[in-house]
């Protein structure tokens, strides 16, 4: 066992080094995306900015000029021109295309590229065009000038791209500015979004020009940009050699430091360490005791107590806790024998592992250390946490048949907060569910009521299956699940677990003829 904890322990300071290249990929991804959307977004918000300065020279040029294509407009489409570096062209024309003049009193031969599209909350119309002595698509916004007659403004579509594609192309293998109807106006790169085109992890981006009908996306190879991180790839890398490296450490530390190591569970098993507490559980309507739950307790040499909770994990996972368990029996047999001969309904609980329920020797272990004894079997109830799956229900509901012929009774221990969500308590055979304290401690008076403990009454009455409370601490709690029907049940209202000359002091006082204890007075009050 040792060696296999060692083994987990290196296993463990490996992972560090294992999951180095995931911590790096994530990290990259997320860098370099947001350094993607950060290029789209500034060439989004170029576009939006260059057709907002067109539509405002396109304004001021119709505001100042009483009437088109005369000297007073053309000379203020020529301080527009000069004041807006992307704006090229202004034209007149009607409504069919025929035009009227233009801003250097020629013919604009241009090609039109889409549809017109509106602009939410302005009145000029968008659209692509390709003036016939260029190669850069342009954007046309075009406002209406009385009935007939159109004003356009021929802008850059990009001025960020026209005069820094450099820089805005490196390391990309896609980019695209495009209307929201899907027409190009710019390009480069693999036709169409790689990512639908090709098995490569690509890193997407998209962002829209605002209210402009205007979309740019742009995809780079997650590849191409995890080759540049090849410095910070071997950084990471040692950190988490160094990190592993203290892991194992710090394990191999508290292996040797460890107060549980499995030679020492194993020896305090063998010397008798491992002793059983009593606590009792109540008839809520007469006071008076119904049985006991057999909780364990490692009672060491100089007299300190250690909890279960610190020992049992370990003791389930290096099957320790089979012999641990079969010690226990031998001595609640020795210690509780006289008594449950005198009380014939008297039940002692005893709880079971999910490894029980691999091994099937359990039940002849009962049978070898209960047969003949002065308890018998139908005063043994074996309990089974809910808080660990019984990976092999076929196994166990073996099992569990066989433990029901020599007449003992199953509890569900922990009902409703573990890995069944109760479905198998029929199927597997189970007598009783103890309602576990989470949900005891959620009554906090007698009167309101507590859907989640009546509905596991409701459904335990349905199936014919008897119920425990666990962890009643306050009178109240005691009441209300009197008032449900709930007989039985334990907590430390009534008694913490306890050794066996005080278990059996407190049941000589519960069973004294004439008598009524304050536990009596207190539930009957």
């Amino acid at each position: 066992m040792p060696t296999i904890l060692l083994v987990l322990a290196a296993f463990a300071a490996f992972i560090p080094v294992l999951v180095v290249d995931g911590m790096l990929d994530s990290y990259v991804r997320s860098r370099e995306t947001s350094a993607l959307q950060a290029r789209v977004d500034a060439i989004a918000q170029d576009s939006q900015a260059a057709v907002h300065d067109a539509i405002q020279s396109l304004r001021r040029i119709l505001a100042a000029s009483p009437s088109l294509c005369t000297p007073t407009f053309f000379e203020n489409v020529n301080a527009e021109l000069l004041g807006n570096l992307y704006l090229k062209q202004v034209i007149v024309e009607n409504r069919d295309g025929v035009q009227y003049c233009a801003a250097y009193d020629t013919a604009v031969a241009y090609r039109v590229l889409s549809e017109s599209l509106t602009i939410p909350g302005h009145t000029e119309m968008l659209s692509v065009v390709q003036l016939a002595d260029s190669t850069q698509p342009m954007l046309k916004i075009t406002q209406s000038f009385g009935p007939e007659r159109m004003v356009s403004a021929l802008v850059v579509a990009s001025p960020l791209l026209a005069h820094k594609t450099g820089t805005l192309f490196e390391g990309l293998n896609y980019l695209q500015l495009s209307l929201t109807s899907g027409t190009t106006i710019l390009s480069r790169g693999e036709a169409g979004t790689p990512a639908s085109n090709s098995q490569q992890d690509y890193l997407l981006a998209r962002s829209f020009a605002g209210e402009v009908p205007i979309k740019a996306e742009a995809a780079s190879s997650f590849e191409v940009m995890r080759s540049g991180y090849a410095q910070l790839d071997i950084a990471f890398t040692i950190v988490a050699c160094l990190i592993g490296a203290m892991i194992l450490i710090l394990a191999l530390y508290v292996m040797r430091r460890s107060s549980v190591p499995v030679f020492d569970l194993e020896r305090a098993i063998l010397a008798g360490e491992m002793k059983p507490y009593y606590q009792p559980v109540i008839n809520l309507r007469t006071g008076r005791l119904a049985g006991c739950e057999v909780l364990i307790r490692w009672v060491k040499r100089s007299g300190e107590v250690v909890p279960p909770g610190a020992f049992i994990d370990y003791a389930e996972m290096s099957g320790l806790a089979i012999p641990m368990t079969l010690s226990l029996m031998e001595q609640v047999r020795a210690d509780l024998e006289n008594l449950c001969r005198e009380v014939k309904d008297f039940k002692v609980s005893i709880n079971l592992f999910e490894g029980h329920f691999r091994d099937g020797s359990i039940v002849e272990d009962i049978h070898s250390i209960f047969e003949g004894s002065g308890i018998e079997y139908r005063q043994l109830v074996f309990e089974i946490t809910e808080r660990r799956p019984l990976d092999d229900r076929a196994a166990a509901s073996r099992i569990i048949s066989a433990m029901h012929k020599l007449g003992v009774r199953i509890a569900m221990d922990d009902a409703g907060t573990g890995h069944s969500n109760l479905a198998y308590l029929q199927p597997l055979g189970i007598d009783i569910i103890k309602i576990d304290k989470i949900f005891v401690d959620m009554i906090k008076d007698a009167d309101t009521p507590v859907p989640v403990i009546d509905g596991l009454i409701a459904m335990a009455r349905d199936m014919d299956i008897e119920i425990i409370a666990e962890g009643v601490e306050t009178q109240e709690q005691a009441l209300y699940l009197r008032a449900k029907d709930v007989s039985l049940a334990q907590g430390y209202l009534f008694a913490p677990p306890m050794k066996l000359s005080a278990f059996r002091t407190l049941a000589e006082g519960l069973r004294s003829e004439g008598k009524t204890s304050n536990l009596d007075k207190d539930i009957a009050a």
